[in-house]
């Protein structure tokens, strides 16, 4: 590879008649964003100059057709098909879906193999993206496939952290996911992620109960009583401090959630709610548990608002510069945990008065 000295961020460009096109190139029209990564988008030149030219973003292209020719200081575009594409924005289609695929597979293959260092993507439609050769609910399934490790959805913003027992099941069948194993899986994966990648050496971790109320001591379901408790009992013993189960009604209101390095959710809206209220604009998903970095912004494909122009583009910037903090603070751990006396010797010990 070129350039090593930079981060390399692959980008997976989504669904193109979605904002996913507008938010990437907004990103990097700011030139700074070079001097602290290498881009990579996985999609075609040509159409992300006629991007370019819609949204009267200006910047320079520098398209490839090789990962070795990859250069620093440029924006550059993986061509991953050259033929034109029909873009309607705000319509959901499904040929559109296929090259949101494309995109994908492109971007998880260079990830695999070395040749771009984190991952993030832009929003795709869970619906047209459905193939024989892709039947996932989403990203984090299909990475969960790719990659190594086990993949837990871990939605972060600079005040909060919520992760989830449960992440694209449907209510109906939350309660029958959730087991014992599910639990003690998932929160090791969690305090695995806070020491390794945040660099929190003793992860202080909040569990919201799955019925309202924790169950009311059987009255509104008994799932807390004889799952989720024995779980964390068991968890605690192990010497992790992990609090709950917390009724996750009054749990974000109460302003409890700050004191804590992340909230685990039992279910999908149970968590994402009161994330998206109270970070929405400005929060990453991050996959986490799996053996590379991967990051996408809070939102979907805002089809009302493709082709406007008016997309906001902050919550992928945070999701850019979240996967570059990540990959140093992973390196830097795992750096620490095969050679602890290398490490201090780059920080010494300094006596304080």
């Amino acid at each position: 590879m070129s350039n090593r000295d930079k981060i390399i961020v692959g980008i997976s460009i989504g669904d193109l008649n979605g904002i996913g096109s507008e938010i990437v190139l907004k990103t990097f029209q700011d030139a700074r964003m070079l001097e602290f990564c290498t881009p990579v988008i996985f999609a075609s030149v040509k159409l992300l100059s006629f991007f370019k030219k819609a949204y009267g973003v200006d910047i320079n292209l520098h398209g490839i057709d090789r990962l070795e020719d990859i250069l620093p200081k440029k924006i550059n575009v993986f061509n991953v098909w050259k033929e034109p594409v029909d873009i309607n924005f705000g319509k959901e289609e499904e040929i559109i879906g296929v090259y949101a695929i494309k995109s994908l597979t492109a971007a998880v293959l260079a990830l695999k193999d070395s040749r771009v260092d984190v991952l993030v993507t832009a929003p795709i439609n869970k619906s047209n993206v459905q193939s024989e050769s892709f039947n996932f609910p989403g990203h984090t399934d299909f990475l969960a496939k790719e990659l190594e490790g086990d993949s837990l959805m871990l939605m972060i913003s600079e005040t909060l952290r919520v992760g989830l027992l449960t992440d694209h099941v449907a209510v109906k069948d939350v309660v029958s996911n959730i087991t014992r194993e599910l639990i003690d899986k998932k929160i090791n994966t969690i305090h695995h992620t806070l020491v390794q990648d945040f660099g929190i050496e003793k992860p202080k971790i909040a569990v919201l109960g799955i019925n309202p109320h924790n169950g009311d001591n059987g009255v509104i379901g008994d799932e807390d009583d004889k799952i989720l408790r024995p779980a964390l009992d068991n968890i605690r013993n192990n010497g992790k401090m992990i609090l709950g189960p917390y009724a996750a009604d009054s749990f974000f209101g109460s302003g409890n959630y700050k004191n804590f390095d992340v909230v685990i959710a039992s279910y999908h809206d149970q968590g994402l709610i009161p994330f998206k209220t109270l970070a929405f604009g400005s929060g990453v998903n991050f996959t986490a548990g799996l053996n590379k970095v991967r990051t996408s912004p809070d939102h979907g494909t805002a089809y009302d608002i493709a082709g406007k122009n008016i997309a906001n583009f902050d919550s992928f910037q945070a999701a850019v510069f979240s996967a570059i903090r990540i990959f140093e603070t992973r390196k830097e751990h795992l750096e620490f945990s095969s050679n602890p006396l290398k490490i201090n010797r780059k920080k010494p010990f300094v006596k304080k008065n």
